[in-house]
């Protein structure tokens, strides 16, 4: 589906896409260049919006997630086992390290100046990228997961790790010895996506059985008893459900508010303090694999790209879209006041 007959609230198509499945996107916290991963062994940086490709960095291997250290570099996680650090003006890259298995996350937390990545080899380990170049000599520490990793997510110092098997691990990136807490997702089945509130509180997952659970770091029972799951990116016909994977969870920097992106094409946003959609965009051409919003969240980056949830089949072209925000889609709306007394 071309720009032109996209529906208006779709956004704008960004030129040169990546010709394979996207695997991340990731805005700039200083700008609007966009950062992306992809299985067709590229790094894609683009300029959101003036709609340019910027560089493109190839891999041995697919890439499956990236982030940015600054304007002038990024990191890049491959299926390949290494981790990359590419600067994007002269195109020069290091190694930075790898894993004994592909590696699926990558995060760089300005609270502490580390890289952090979880592999499917069943570990995270911590870069210091000021460190000596060269495989692993940048190796802060390695900490063992009990299942593969699929999701990371920072807030400050608090890092969580959501795994196969569906455990949660917390950590303070201040004392990495052990995990701060230990978890089982709330959620019945695997998990796609783990992000953290902006406000630091706590983290939102999403499974491939079309739900979202709300958590809180907070351990105590009042906090505890706020929590919640809901159901959403499902479809109901003739009486039958059908459930659709949650890939993409990305939270409004300025409201706390929430998109999400599953394989029916939608994307919807959400309050999660009143547990209520905000709104919901027209249909994509094909599954929402990744979501991103700008640092000032006046625009959403949405990657529209087939996750092969029903096998190598024909679908539509890979495509990243930005949308302009408007404020009555991401603005949680203030309650009604009770009615006066008769």
């Amino acid at each position: 589906m071309s720009a032109a007959t996209l529906p208006a609230t779709g956004g704008r198509e960004l030129s040169d896409p990546p010709s394979d499945g996207i695997s991340n996107l990731r805005f700039s916290n200083h700008s609007d260049l966009l950062l992306v991963s992809s299985w067709d062994r590229s790094l894609r940086l683009y300029d959101a919006g003036a709609d340019a490709l910027k560089g493109e960095f190839a891999h041995v291997g697919p890439v499956l997630d990236c982030c940015f250290h600054d304007d002038s570099s990024g990191f890049s996680a491959c299926a390949d086992h290494m981790v990359r650090r590419f600067v994007f003006g002269s195109g020069k890259e290091d190694i930075l390290g790898r894993h004994d298995a592909p590696v699926r996350c990558v995060e760089y937390s300005y609270a502490t100046g580390q890289v952090i990545t979880g592999s499917w080899d069943k570990t995270l380990k911590c870069w210091d990228p000021r460190g000596a170049s060269g495989p692993d000599h940048a190796l802060v520490g390695t900490y063992p997961q009990p299942e593969r990793v699929y999701s990371l997510s920072l807030v400050g110092h608090r890092l969580v790790v959501a795994t196969a098997g569906r455990h949660v691990n917390v950590y303070d990136l201040r004392n990495m010895s052990q995990p701060e807490q230990r978890r089982e997702s709330s959620l019945k089945y695997q998990t796609r996506c783990v992000r953290c509130y902006p406000n630091g509180t706590g983290f939102a997952l999403s499974s491939v059985e079309g739900r979202v659970a709300m958590e809180f770091f907070d351990l105590s029972e009042a906090a505890q008893a706020k929590k919640y799951a809901f159901k959403c990116h499902r479809k109901s016909e003739a009486g039958r459900d059908t459930v659709y994977p949650v890939n993409a969870i990305a939270f409004h920097p300025i409201y706390g508010t929430f998109a999400t992106g599953g394989c029916d094409g939608y994307v919807n946003v959400w309050d999660g303090n009143n547990k209520k959609r905000l709104y919901q965009y027209s249909k994509y051409p094909t599954s929402i694999a990744a979501l991103s919003f700008s640092r000032d969240g006046r625009q959403l980056a949405v990657a529209s790209s087939y996750t092969f949830e029903e096998g190598d089949t024909l679908h539509e072209p890979d495509t990243i879209f930005v949308r302009n925000v408007n404020e009555v889609e991401v603005k949680p709306k203030p309650k009604a006041l009770p009615a006066p007394p008769p």
